[in-house]
């Protein structure tokens, strides 16, 4: 069973969670916040060079639930953009994933059901190396659909 990876960059108030394997590299975090997201760089993440309040708007905007964030004062419980009431709803993103919102239950080729909150990225390339879900190779590969 693989674990899952998580890594974690604190501005000393709030912790922002990032979860690579659920990444679809959609850059909508890198379009908010240039000074906190660059990708070329080590660390990635730097949440110092944004408010708590702007990482929170950003994070509750990413499409794929990659990031998430826990206050520092209130320990390691996250905080993810809710959607237990959410009607449902399936995005075709243009040369990238079917993104599918609400809450869903996944069950893969061997039969292991996973409860999805939030958005979830299927992989419409049939490149991804974490399929059924998207984890961006759609970019690298150039698909057009």
């Amino acid at each position: 069973m693989d674990k899952e990876i998580t890594k974690e960059y604190s501005n000393g108030e709030l912790t922002v969670v990032w979860k690579p394997k659920a990444c679809i590299h959609s850059e909508e975090c890198i379009h908010a916040l240039p000074n906190v997201y660059k990708p070329k760089e080590k660390p990635w993440i730097t949440p110092e060079n944004a408010t708590t309040q702007e990482l929170k708007d950003q994070i509750a905007k990413c499409p794929s639930g990659a990031l998430s964030y826990y206050m520092n004062e209130e320990g390691k419980k996250i905080i993810e953009k809710e959607n237990d009431n959410m009607e449902t709803k399936v995005e075709v993103k243009e040369n990238g994933p079917l993104l599918v919102h609400g809450t869903l239950k996944v069950t893969d080729k061997t039969g292991k059901e996973e409860i999805k909150k939030r958005i979830t990225a299927f992989c419409r390339c049939g490149a991804s190396s974490n399929k059924p879900y998207c984890d961006g190779t759609h970019n690298e590969i150039s698909f057009k659909g």
